[in-house]
């Protein structure tokens, strides 16, 4: 297809990178990024490139990939709970400054032809354009003025951005218990001298600490607009003051946040189509946003290059990305809600927690966990087994060793973890196990001695009432199995090993 001018709203890494791959794609083309804000100036600190999208960007453009990769600094990654670690080696992840990436991307885009025009405030309709790309965030002002059909899901818990002068040897998660509750960072270097310092909580330790109130005075007479919420920040300076070594906290329009879900049941409207945030977003602890936006630009631009005509691009970009994003949403959303929840796990020994924050989504089985990280899940699986000797965790069977280990629970014992007693049963579907009907499957636990919680038979189904099971199992301390089918035995190995269940009742389904 052959386009004359194509305008991109919004100048943050999916809009720019969008701009450079079309005017790579088709040098006659116009392409010009609008972007209101100031080329100078930028919100956020560093982000994240993991290794998969990073494959990506080297097959569609292998030099703006070099520049990224030689600004950026790789890492590690820590859990650290008081005086205890463990560490996992995962240097391929590249974490970079918000401000470098977008330099890097500004210079790419106009070596490749794109005009930036700065300080603008564009709408789609006002445009002249064979395409409108619209790359303009989370708040997308083109989404909300279109027919895209957009839902948003707000989270329970709070958070908030900010940064510190110096570079942490690892990316951490480290909690931190108060007289008002708990606050968990997750913290990664992105320079030699900064890192991104992100801290969430939950609503109950938000509001004893008095966040609602410092909150709601910058919401209702800001200051200024970039103003942040400097009585949190010297809190939480001084609660952290170990893993900051004492340093201050940087805010950048740092406020209290909840994460907002955006769901574009149409991903265009016309000549306008979204891309990025605008279309879709994806809870930060999966790392996705940045991520996301560029590799819609890849699919977004081949389509263009290639489809017959608009509107085929279009459906053809959504077809081939949509699988995608949901899978990244759902993944996002589980290791959400596992967040959100994160305070209940706290007695968990540091290795068996970052087990359970490893396989928090399902999308890291236990085997391949244990093979790269055996310094981590070797203690793990003693923990689990009360110190006895395990298995090698980088080899044999692993999930037969797991369900085999014994368990003595309120004077019982069990000589296996797949010897379920008679148990009172509780059919379960839910989709969010802190929900108010996860409330009434825990109301229901309390009056047993025990509980077997079944449903479907599928691995969403399964993996949630793990989750729930966990809940259960940590609020009312009852004996907890799970029913799943045979097939996703190494699921609930992992869920045993993470403390989620005591037990498991494996089901053969028929063909």
């Amino acid at each position: 297809m052959q386009l004359r001018r194509v305008a991109v709203l919004g100048g943050g890494p999916g809009g720019l990178y969008a701009a450079r791959l079309l005017k790579l794609a088709d040098p006659a083309c116009e392409v010009v990024v609008h972007e209101q804000g100031d080329p100078d100036t930028t919100f956020g600190f560093g982000v994240g490139l993991a290794a998969g999208t990073q494959r990506k960007l080297e097959a569609a453009d292998p030099d703006t990939l070099r520049e990224i990769a030689a600004a950026g600094l790789r890492h590690n990654m820590t859990m650290r709970v008081g005086p205890a670690v463990a560490r996992v080696v995962n240097d391929r992840l590249i974490g970079i400054a918000r401000t470098e990436l977008l330099a890097v991307l500004q210079r790419h885009a106009e070596k490749a032809g794109v005009e930036l025009r700065f300080g603008t405030r564009c709408a789609a309709a006002d445009l002249d354009a064979d395409v409108v790309v619209a790359a303009d965030g989370v708040s997308s002002a083109t989404r909300e003025n279109g027919d895209f059909g957009a839902r948003i899901d707000v989270g329970k818990g709070l958070y908030l951005w900010c940064g510190t002068d110096f570079a942490l040897p690892d990316a951490v998660f480290a909690p931190v218990t108060t007289e008002h509750g708990t606050f968990v960072t997750h913290a990664y270097p992105y320079s030699a001298d900064r890192s991104t310092f992100l801290v969430e909580t939950d609503e109950d330790t938000w509001r004893r600490a008095g966040f609602d109130v410092t909150t709601a005075a910058l919401e209702m007479v800001p200051p200024a607009p970039d103003a942040s919420d400097e009585t949190s920040l010297r809190y939480l300076e001084s609660i952290f003051a170990e893993l900051l070594r004492g340093r201050p906290l940087i805010g950048n329009r740092t406020r209290w946040l909840r994460f907002r879900t955006v769901h574009a049941a149409r991903w265009s409207d016309g000549n306008t189509v979204l891309l990025g945030d605008a279309a879709h977003t994806a809870h930060f602890s999966i790392g996705s946003g940045t991520k996301l936006a560029m590799e819609d630009a890849i699919v977004l631009v081949e389509q263009l290059r290639t489809a017959p005509d608009r509107a085929t691009a279009f459906a053809r970009y959504e077809e081939i990305r949509r699988p995608a994003v949901a899978r990244l949403q759902e993944l996002a959303r589980r290791s959400r809600l596992w967040w959100e929840s994160f305070p209940a796990r706290m007695h968990l020994p540091v290795e068996q927690l970052m087990v359970a924050y490893m396989s928090r989504a399902g999308n890291v089985p236990l085997d391949r966990f244990a093979r790269s990280s055996p310094d981590v899940v070797g203690p793990a699986l003693r923990q689990y087994a009360g110190g006895r000797p395990h298995v090698d965790p980088a080899g044999g069977d692993l999930t037969g060793w797991v369900l085999g280990r014994p368990l003595t629970h309120g004077g019982r014992r069990f000589a296996d973890r797949t010897t379920v007693p008679t148990l009172a049963r509780i059919e379960s579907d839910l989709d969010d196990p802190w929900s108010p009907d996860g409330d009434a499957v825990v109301a229901r636990a309390r009056a047993t001695d025990g509980v077997l919680l079944a449903g479907p038979a599928t691995r969403p189904a399964l993996l949630t009432r793990l989750d729930l099971a966990e809940r259960v199992r940590l609020e009312t301390g009852t004996l907890t199995a799970v029913e799943g089918p045979a097939a996703l035995r190494d699921d609930l190995a992992v869920g045993l090993v993470s403390g989620r269940t005591d037990l498991v009742a494996l089901i053969e389904e028929t063909p």
